[in-house]
């Protein structure tokens, strides 16, 4: 039995899934003391608001921030402390440097909140002014400023944030987005992918089959060097994706799982007793799969720290993992994406087969509204569904379906009754998403 009395809990970060860990104890065991230790000025930050900061919807970069630190203080209790890095992990003890000076807390439970940090390019070169790496919503302002202020941007990669940051900038600037894959959004399979790249081709000058080699500038950055070409730069955001913070947990101990993050059990703890990771940091399991993932993602990371408080506060419960539900826009386009795409599906060792459509958004007799593609990946030996992909017009609500269908593990049978209300504003009478399952009858030699 967990005292009520006398515990201490160090979290280290204070992100989405830090903060959900220590308001989740605080909550069961309001007498604890939690502390949480986030090395900026933010907590409960969310990253993925960025490139709307950047395109003004948001007006200030507080905005981006769910919560601000005096709610956790005076709400919920939390000992917050911002501008405070952890730079050691003993047993039972943390080093902090706290606003400059040298720090020791002592710990009962621990827990790693520590994050992802925006990648690097892979190539040799110095420092140069101009050139960010969008990972935190501190430098936001910066790229902001600097954004308004020069008119050829390039951005280096087209995930998510780099598609986004695109659509953000491209509005009087001159935009070069520069991909190395074969199309944005490489998580995607080619046939959303190319919907894709025709529209972004209208708005910004869209490079593919290009890796930055070298980046030009004295005391500025002034050009990008690719394998294939030279662009002239005044900014230059590099986008090319994440990776954990380990580095803490690995020296203390913690084992790091095959995906590079912290690797955990079904509680969320460790190798080490009493001691947990959350959020971008840690592993899951991917609920298609069920194999160890790293799935850095806002809603699994607030809902692994739930998890993980909760079973710190003695109330057992497990995370059951996460599908990689992802959405996002260019414009007025929508994209998103659940589960495995064909290339990911056969690479796990399903026998995947596919089927990709192109239908209306709404009723035909409702004027407007735009097209939606929809490509749907299914295991042929189970006729189960394994991941859908849409791109277009109404895009936000099918995968929302479809997120919810896949977590149930469910067929094809199953998106095709499945009861898609008909509203003619809004949707045809025959859903995109029954559309695709019915096509996939065919590939399934389901009469």
């Amino acid at each position: 039995m967990i005292p009520d009395e006398g515990l201490r809990v160090a979290v280290i970060g204070g992100g989405a899934g830090g903060m959900a860990t220590a308001s989740r104890i605080k909550r069961l065991k309001p007498r604890w003391v939690v502390d949480v230790f986030e090395k900026t000025n933010y907590v409960s930050h969310a990253p993925c608001g960025i490139p709307f900061y950047l395109s003004g919807i948001v007006e200030s970069v507080d905005d981006l921030c769910a919560y601000d630190v005096n709610y956790f203080r005076e709400r919920r209790g939390v000992s917050v402390h911002i501008n405070s890095e952890v730079v050691e992990v003993r047993d039972g003890e943390i080093e902090v440097v706290e606003r400059g000076k040298r720090k020791t807390y002592e710990w009962d439970r621990l827990v790693f909140a520590t994050g992802a940090r925006g990648k690097g390019l892979d190539i040799e070169c110095k420092d140069i002014e101009g050139v960010v790496c969008v990972g935190s919503i501190e430098e936001a302002p910066l790229v902001r400023e600097r954004a308004r202020k020069y008119g050829r941007i390039v951005v280096v990669g087209s995930g998510y944030i780099g598609v986004e940051i695109a659509d953000a900038l491209s509005r009087g600037k001159k935009i070069t987005v520069i991909e190395q894959g074969s199309h944005p959004l490489p998580s995607y399979d080619q046939e959303i992918a190319e919907v894709l790249m025709r529209f972004m081709s209208r708005k910004v000058d869209l490079r593919i089959n290009e890796r930055v080699v070298e980046l030009e500038g004295d005391e500025r950055i002034k050009k990008v060097v690719t394998d294939k070409k030279e662009y002239k730069a005044d900014l230059v955001i590099v986008a090319v994706g994440v990776e954990p913070n380990v580095e803490l947990a690995r020296d203390f101990g913690a084992k790091i799982g095959k995906t590079g993050a912290i690797k955990v059990n079904e509680y969320l703890e460790t190798n080490i007793h009493g001691v947990y990771a959350v959020g971008d940091c840690a592993e899951t399991r991917n609920v298609i799969t069920g194999k160890p993932d790293w799935i850095p993602l806002a809603a699994p990371a607030n809902k692994m720290g739930y998890v993980a408080g909760s079973n710190i506060a003695g109330n057992k419960i497990q995370f059951p993992g996460a599908l990689r539900c992802q959405l996002t826009s260019f414009y007025d386009m929508e994209i998103g994406k659940v589960g495995l795409s064909e290339r990911e599906a056969l690479k796990n060792g399903f026998d995947a087969v596919s089927v990709t459509i192109t239908s209306r958004s709404r009723a035909s007799y409702i004027p407007g509204g735009g097209n939606i593609t929809i490509k749907m990946v299914a295991d042929s030996e189970s006729r189960r569904v394994l991941g859908v992909q849409a791109i277009g017009a109404g895009v936000a609500k099918r995968i929302y379906a479809s997120t919810a269908l896949l977590y149930k593990k469910s067929d094809v049978y199953d998106f095709f009754f499945t009861d898609f209300p008909f509203y003619p504003p809004k949707s045809p009478v025959w859903d995109p998403l029954v559309i695709a399952a019915r096509n996939l009858f065919r590939k399934l030699d389901i009469t």
